[in-house]
């Protein structure tokens, strides 16, 4: 009886090149960058997707609870009025703006002036406990902020005021003017 013997399937590998380590035969197609190119077959078109307009973007209301930051804003306005500054605007931006739940928006005649209001809404607020953040604007006087982390002051000139149309842009934020 004759032995019968199993062969072992074995694969030989594919001969390679022995300098580059890539397979012989056809190479794939390469593109300019070095990349395979895309298939020769054309896509088809589709027809583009309606995308529906993107929802405008309302402020909400002033919240009814109390705010910590309102009072600061007021305070404010008022030292704002105490220097004989016009067109004093308070904007309630909580909801559009993730840095500041109001701004305080003051127009002076001139740059001096607004460089006094600056300063008086610094003494005020300090006297009062609360401290600034920082402050930008004081070398030119034709805009200058003060930010109270939530409460951010902008003491312009009319030029400034005009030019910026921070109430526009802010168009959506409630608002609430202070009488002195």
């Amino acid at each position: 009886m004759a032995k019968t013997t199993k062969a072992k399937a074995t694969r030989k590998p594919a001969a390679k090149d022995k300098h580059k380590g890539r397979f012989k035969g056809k190479a794939p197609k390469v593109g300019a960058r070095g990349r395979k190119s895309a298939p020769t077959a054309r896509r088809q078109e589709r027809a583009p997707r309606h995308v529906p307009a993107p929802a405008k973007r309302v402020a909400p209301a002033a919240a009814p609870l109390p705010d910590a930051a309102r009072p600061t804003a007021v305070a404010i306005a008022k030292a704002a009025l105490d220097k004989k500054g016009e067109d004093v605007l308070v904007l309630d931006v909580r909801g559009l703006t993730s840095y500041a739940d109001y701004f305080v928006v003051v127009t002076a005649d001139s740059d001096r002036q607004a460089s006094a209001i600056a300063e008086h809404v610094e003494q005020t607020m300090k006297g009062q406990g609360v401290s600034k953040v920082g402050v930008e604007g004081y070398e030119t006087g034709r805009w200058i902020l003060v930010d109270y982390g939530d409460v951010v002051a902008h003491v312009m000139n009319r030029e400034s005021r005009g030019f910026y149309d921070l109430e526009g842009l802010w168009a959506d934020a409630p608002r609430f003017p202070v009488e002195g």
